[in-house]
């Protein structure tokens, strides 16, 4: 499916322009890249929101002006922090034949046997790198870890393989373990620290007794 995206060029002053379009719910941009010269636009923000809204961010968004189509994806793109409004998007054209380098989400599926069991699955890493043409760009990445019991992990090399796309980040890169409950490991440290104040006191009382026998 094609993400079609109407723009058009934008002039860029006076600046007072960028905040009367910004309240007519425009949003602008730029686009470059492969067989294009960097050219200021402006487009409907809903419109760009409706597309990554239903297939990702690394969605192929194919932009229409002034007779022309060109394929780009979004490379960058800044927001309002309080209302999350895209100010300013960065498309980058690219060439539909050709590999880029991009990040996809990592989405951890299934219920953890070791969950099951009491712990708890812990993920640290949630993008990798994949070079893929820009009609291959997976939206994210599923990874089962229905299998994995508590002290078991997964690294990017456990990420099932495609042929549509190439993954770029480490193997060894670490993903996601299933840790112990919190509780128990509190309770263990509690007993060894229980047993080295035992220890402690009996070693004190042995020491009194040595003195009181040499007095």
């Amino acid at each position: 499916m094609t993400n079609k995206l109407q723009v058009s060029k934008r002039e860029l002053r006076p600046r007072s322009l960028r905040t009367k379009l910004r309240n007519e719910g425009k949003a602008l941009g730029v686009v470059y890249g492969y067989k294009v010269d960097s050219t200021p636009i402006v487009f409907d923000e809903m419109d760009l929101r409706k597309i990554l809204r239903d297939h990702g961010d690394n969605a192929l968004i194919e932009l229409h002006y002034d007779g022309n189509k060109i394929n780009t994806l979004v490379h960058g793109s800044e927001t309002d922090p309080f209302t999350n409004f895209y100010q300013h998007v960065e498309f980058m054209a690219v060439k539909m034949d050709e590999e880029t380098e991009v990040e996809a989400d990592i989405v951890l599926v299934g219920d953890a046997k070791g969950v099951k069991e009491g712990g708890y699955l812990a993920q640290s890493l949630y993008k990798v790198t994949v070079a893929a043409t820009p009609a291959n760009i997976p939206e994210r990445i599923e990874l089962d870890v229905s299998e994995l019991g508590i002290g078991d992990s997964v690294t990017v090399a456990d990420l099932p393989e495609d042929k549509s796309y190439t993954i770029v980040s480490e193997p060894d890169m670490h993903i996601a373990s299933v840790n112990e409950p919190v509780a128990e490991v509190e309770d263990e440290e509690s007993e060894e620290g229980s047993t080295e104040g035992e220890a402690s006191e009996a070693s004190s009382e042995e020491a009194e007794e040595s003195n009181e026998d040499k007095e």
